[in-house]
């Protein structure tokens, strides 16, 4: 993802789409979304589990290839400029695609992303800087990206050795955060915001995108109810289906991948939504 440099923050990326729709094996995920965000808001796709919310927010952020209609994504055109969208947005708490490995630690998680931002976003140049110069900038950007988050290492169990298993549930969709916002990206989709939460958590969770929105990062996140001020999205089932087969759309329209900086993967990813 490519961002700006140094300690600036990113410009939003406006979002818009009409009669957007996406197609799988099973039938269409979603149809018919309209969308007309600027750029900094804070978007919540709102909707039934099984309804394409979390198939809308991959569409949205370049990993799935829609069927039908149009969306532009700062300025990218879907399905046409899939790649630009992907090297501008970034993804947070996507089950089957953002999984925390809850063997490593805070520190861990934090290292391997500043290693791959380095070098899926780094020029040549930026490349042949001195190893310091390197290590000063990965810092910045990880203690950026934790104050956004509103990640305190210091208030955790054993601070940065603290394990991603020993997180509380709202600690590690932080966590999540952060990871994704070392990308400095103009746009973060977020999967199941509130779920499983208490309503303090809730609140606290839309507090925190909220936030993150109003610095100039455009938030997509998927949730059951939609909070106040937010430019609302809905999706519906556009099928009848048993709850088991919900699951199972759901399971096939989230490919796995390991991190959303690897090009490679995202580009394997786009192509499982083609099929």
């Amino acid at each position: 993802m490519n961002g700006p440099q140094g300690g600036a923050a990113p410009s939003g990326a406006a979002v818009t789409a009409e009669g957007f729709g996406l197609k799988g094996p099973r039938g269409w995920a979603f149809r018919g979304v309209d969308i007309d965000a600027p750029a900094g808001s804070l978007v919540a796709v709102e909707g039934p589990s099984g309804s394409g919310r979390t198939c809308l927010l991959l569409a949205l952020t370049g990993r799935m290839r829609p069927a039908e209609g149009a969306a532009e994504v700062a300025g990218f055109r879907l399905p046409k400029q899939m790649g630009a969208v992907r090297r501008v947005s970034a993804l947070a708490h996507v089950p089957g695609v953002t999984d925390l490995d809850p063997a490593l630690t805070v520190a861990e998680h934090l290292h391997e992303r500043a290693l791959l931002q380095r070098r899926f976003d780094g020029t040549l140049r930026g490349l042949l800087r001195p190893p310091a110069e390197r290590t000063t900038e990965a810092k910045l950007r990880i203690d950026t990206a934790l104050t956004a988050a509103g990640l305190d290492r210091e208030a955790l169990p054993k601070g940065s050795r603290t394990a991603v298993r020993d997180l509380e549930r709202v600690e590690a969709l932080r966590l999540s955060l952060a990871l994704a916002l070392v990308g400095r990206p103009r746009l973060i989709g977020v999967d199941d915001t509130d779920l499983k939460l208490s309503d303090a958590e809730r609140t606290e969770v839309w507090d925190l995108l909220r936030a993150i929105a109003d610095a100039g990062t455009t938030v997509v996140a998927v949730c059951s109810e939609a909070p106040r001020g937010a430019v609302v999205v809905s999706t519906a089932p556009v099928r009848t289906a048993t709850p088991e087969e919900h699951s199972e759309e759901d399971s096939e329209a989230t490919p796995e991948i390991t991190t959303d900086t690897d090009k490679e993967a995202a580009d394997a990813l786009a192509e499982a939504g083609r099929a």
